[in-house]
């Protein structure tokens, strides 16, 4: 490492907490308006530097973030700062108690999509909001840069992430089946016990940010309608308790599309987010005792685009789907439990990605690294399910390195081959 690539950090969080009647995703089929506020949501910016080279990472408390949200954002950002675009890395935690930057569902020239169901389609108002909050945060912690030193460490938590697909005594695959339902087979895949931390000090001491990685799906108070950062808003509260007021904690969740806090086969088990971020900060406790602060390390920065074929329904398929809007051109409502029926809005969510598939057939997929000394960050589109960050780990010859799902944008779901063909 050259003597010369002393390092600079700066961090910075700014609070994105929407007003009422923004509305909350995480929901496929129902409309979530803001109507109170549990937890304050932010966007956390840490920016480092050494030899003149900086990068960014963003952690957003939202449950996604798309285009051309992402492009303004790094946009706005780079004219802002001088950091180069593509080395912003902006990640959301996946909390499913919050606004999103974009849509899922379907886009809002949609056929099928009126103007009393807008809210299929995201919320505009928060997107015009939020993207000049989140610019100010990473040009806040551009302004706050200062001579730091570093060091990372991680440890093992087993207590409060669990696979939440088996597969069932027929052979079939079940997502969230009945918990300890007598026809589980077994569990389905690992999930991944690294919790991780990469920690700046300033030079007086005290700690500028943390970086710190987990991996499991936060659908907390879902489908309520509050804004909660759920676990990860939780585990930040504690950290920064335990580090202090100056410390802006920054939660990098992993690839988690098959991991989560419910268990299925102990009933007893407290799934409370509150918990989680408790056991979490206990954990980052024992790991800052035992990390070594160095105050130089080298920084790069890769970024790859993959084009990648979108996924195609059979024909039998699609023409089922076309005849069922068919029949339901408007959707029906579950009234008991104020949602659309889940088959209209998959319906028309399978027809909305035919057609842009049939205008165009590949989805670009960034993949992002950013290297930290001897560690690497990885930010990965979409929800990943957790083997995909346990083979990056395995091949990479950085330790550690801390992935980021649900980076840069969404794809939606990414499984192993094998959970592709198990369904469910």
């Amino acid at each position: 490492m050259s003597k010369t690539s002393k390092l600079r950090a700066g961090a910075a969080q700014v609070d994105i907490t929407p007003e009422k009647g923004i509305q909350i995703a995480g929901d496929v089929s129902r409309p979530r308006p803001v109507e109170t506020v549990e937890d304050q949501i932010f966007a956390r910016a840490l920016v480092l530097e050494s030899d003149g080279r900086k990068v960014c990472l963003v952690t957003l408390d939202l449950c996604f973030a798309k285009d051309p949200c992402v492009a303004q954002i790094r946009q706005d950002a780079a004219k802002a700062t001088g950091i180069a675009p593509e080395a912003i890395m902006l990640h959301s935690t996946h909390t499913h108690g919050a606004p999103a930057l974009g849509t899922l569902v379907a886009d809002k020239d949609f056929p099928c999509i009126t103007d009393d169901l807008w809210w299929l389609c995201g919320d505009e108002r928060y997107n015009r909001w939020a993207v000049p909050q989140i610019v100010e945060a990473i040009r806040q912690a551009n302004a706050n840069l200062q001579p730091a030193s570093i060091g990372w460490g991680s440890g093992m938590e087993g207590r409060v992430a669990f696979n939440r697909r088996f597969v069932m005594r027929d052979g079939t695959v079940r997502t969230h089946p009945r918990t300890c339902d007598p026809q589980i087979l077994h569990v389905e895949g690992p999930i991944d016990p690294e919790v991780g931390v990469i920690a700046v000090k300033g030079g007086d001491g005290r700690m500028i940010a943390t970086l710190l990685h987990f991996s499991c799906h936060p659908t907390h108070e879902y489908p309520q309608r509050y804004i909660t950062a759920g676990w990860p808003g939780a585990w930040a509260k504690g950290v920064r308790e335990l580090c202090g007021e100056a410390c802006v904690p920054l939660v990098l969740n992993g690839c988690s599309g098959n991991v989560h806090h419910h268990h299925h086969l102990d009933p007893t088990h407290d799934a409370d987010h509150r918990v989680i971020g408790k056991r979490l900060t206990e954990d980052v406790e024992k790991i800052l005792a035992e990390i070594t602060f160095v105050d130089a390390a080298d920084l790069d920065r890769r970024d790859v685009r993959l084009s990648i074929p979108m996924r195609r329904m059979s024909p039998e398929r699609l023409a089922e789907t076309r005849q069922y809007l068919r029949d339901h051109p408007e959707p029906p409502w579950n009234r008991d439990y104020n949602m659309i029926e889940w088959e209209w809005a998959y319906a028309v969510s399978r027809l909305g990605l035919h057609e842009r598939a049939e205008k165009s057939p590949n989805v670009d997929c960034e993949i992002q690294a950013f290297r930290i000394g001897g560690a690497a960050v990885v930010g990965l589109p979409g929800e990943l399910f957790v083997e995909g960050q346990l083979a990056i780990k395995l091949g990479s010859p950085f330790y550690p390195i801390y992935a980021g799902g649900n980076s840069n944008s969404h794809v939606g779901y990414v499984p192993t081959r094998r959970a592709f063909e198990g369904g469910g």
